[in-house]
């Protein structure tokens, strides 16, 4: 009975077609599922492009995951990209890449060339590889085991900038939905490349400008409307050994922020341009005002330059010119004194002789002698100091230079009842210098000493010359020192009296030049100038010059 009932559901079934249904459903569902992966991995590959320039990863890591992908619904087995630039068709990335034939920056060739052929007619092609066909990439495909290919050219704003070509070892016979999916991808892969290249562009001049900013030798800064800095070169990093970001401008520098140029730039929103000590240097600050699109001022550049070089240059420029013209001076007055000052001690000496001592004229025509002679001096000093023009260094003695100079001042210093003390060393070795200069050097140091005792006592004036010898770091050292004992140096401005232009006296006294001048001489000399101060008792400056090396055949 139980046979019989399955019999003839059996029968039913054959006769109404259900199993035939089953079977046929099935298979549809299965096909409809697969079309289904297959939307969803065109779409996820259409997707990851368009992420793929937001997280900026690279062309290279960009074709991998997209070949992995179309792999798995399609049989690829090649995917390469070329990119168009200055009419030139470049190769730029494969992948797999051990299928690179050709080098990367490969340049195509024109002619008889498949992908120059999509290129000029700007249609995706589907093309099987024949070995009938004149195309000089065949023989790349054949050596790679290529059957068919898929070019497509890619397009931005209606200009070509590339070509995308799709490999595979067997012939795919692509639909119109994938023709159409493919032609999506290229286009988002041509928009994904550009962006890439205009972020590249940009991110390159950003970089050249970064570059620029922190070679500049001067120093540059941005700062904030309230003087925070926010941007500074290496040059302002170096020069204040620190990390200056969100500090305040004005404290860096010492200067009030409601009398700075920061505040003039803001309320004139002009440039602004001044001169400042900055750690006992002279600067050169000038102020910028910065504008946004809506011109509206937001910061404001800052440029500052070291000039304290530049200045000592200058002045020794002013001071040579000074001397120059004290040259040219003393030169017409010898010549206008010396005929009559030769007639003078010529008719004092004849008359010298013919008059004996105990004659009461003979005094008198003796100290007209004298004085002549002093006078003679005083002019050949003159003009030997003033000689500028020659700078030739050569073997001379510092103490040679030491009465060159006394001999030019040292009776007014004494005539202002300063006592003049020399402890010169007679077995000093020479010194290879301009004799010229290194009196320039002494004449100063004898200058500022007389004007620093001024308000001493009359009885207590005292000026120390001293010239020693020694030993320093297995070198030989000449040095001189000028002593007093007048009214000193505050320990504050130790270290700005060679700022040029810098100056303790009062004013219309000093021009601030002498002593910048002065350490310009002796660091061209190989040496330096050291001082010693005490406020109310005196100071010391010391010109250190190496001695002049000994020939070894002497």
């Amino acid at each position: 009975m139980v046979k019989a009932m399955r019999d003839r559901q059996q029968i039913i079934n054959l006769l109404t077609g259900v199993q035939s249904s089953k079977k046929s459903y099935y298979t549809e569902l299965k096909k409809m599922v697969n079309e289904l992966k297959k939307k969803n991995m065109q779409l996820e590959i259409i997707n990851d492009i368009t992420k793929s320039f937001n997280i900026d990863m690279s062309i290279d890591d960009m074709l991998k995951n997209t070949f992995d992908k179309l792999k798995e619904i399609f049989p690829i087995g090649r995917i390469s990209l070329l990119l168009y630039e200055q009419e030139q068709l470049i190769l730029t990335n494969v992948y797999p890449e051990q299928d690179l034939y050709f080098p990367v920056g490969f340049v195509v060739p024109k002619e008889h060339s498949l992908y120059w052929k999509v290129m000029q007619s700007l249609e995706k092609m589907f093309y099987q590889v024949q070995e009938e066909k004149a195309f000089f990439e065949n023989k790349i495909y054949q050596a790679l085991g290529i059957r068919s290919i898929l070019l497509i050219p890619l397009m931005r704003k209606a200009q070509v900038i590339g070509l995308l070509s799709i490999g595979s070892e067997e012939v795919i016979m692509y639909d119109e939905s994938d023709l159409s999916f493919f032609q999506q991808f290229g286009d988002q892969l041509a928009v994904c490349i550009e962006n890439v290249r205009l972020y590249n562009e940009v991110l390159t001049s950003k970089k050249e400008w970064e570059e620029t900013f922190r070679a500049v030798s001067e120093m540059i800064f941005v700062v904030d409307l309230e003087g925070n800095i926010l941007k500074y070169n290496d040059a302002a990093k170096a020069f204040f050994s620190m990390n200056l970001y969100n500090i305040n401008i004005c404290e860096l520098l010492s200067i009030n922020f409601k009398e700075s140029p920061i505040v003039e730039t803001i309320e004139t929103k002009k440039p602004v341009h001044r001169q400042f000590y900055i750690q006992q240097r002279v600067c050169e600050f000038h102020s910028y005002p910065v504008w946004n699109e809506q011109q509206k001022m937001y910061a404001i550049i800052i440029y500052i330059n070291d000039i304290t070089e530049k200045l000592q240059i200058e002045a020794q420029l002013i001071q040579s010119g000074k001397l120059a013209a004290i040259g040219e001076m003393a030169a017409g007055i010898a010549h206008e004194l010396n005929n009559p000052l030769t007639a003078i001690l010529g008719n004092a000496q004849l008359l010298l002789r013919s008059i004996k001592k105990d004659d009461r004229s003979y005094k008198l025509l003796y100290d007209i002698h004298l004085c002549g002679k002093r006078c003679k001096s005083i002019i050949q000093n003159l003009l030997t100091f003033s000689r500028q023009d020659e700078y030739v260094f050569e073997l001379c003695s510092i103490n040679e230079a030491v009465e060159q100079v006394l001999g030019l001042i040292g009776d007014q210093i004494q005539k202002q009842n300063i006592r003049i003390q020399k402890k010169l060393d007679s077995s000093l070795g020479l010194i290879e210098a301009n004799i010229q200069q290194i009196g320039q050097v002494i004449l100063n140091f004898l200058i500022n000493a007389k004007d620093a005792l001024e308000e001493v006592e009359s009885d207590r004036k005292v000026i120390v010359i001293e010239t020693k010898q020694f030993i320093e770091n297995e070198k030989q050292w000449v040095v001189l020192c000028v002593r007093d004992n007048g009214k000193g140096i505050a320990e504050q401005h130790l270290q700005e009296i060679f700022n040029p232009f810098f100056t303790t006296k009062r004013p219309g006294k000093g021009t601030g030049l002498g002593l910048s001048v002065s350490l310009g001489i002796a660091e061209a000399h190989g040496g330096t100038i050291e001082v010693v101060s005490k406020l109310g008792r005196g100071s010391e400056f010391c010109l250190k010059i190496p001695c002049a090396v000994k020939e070894e055949n002497e």
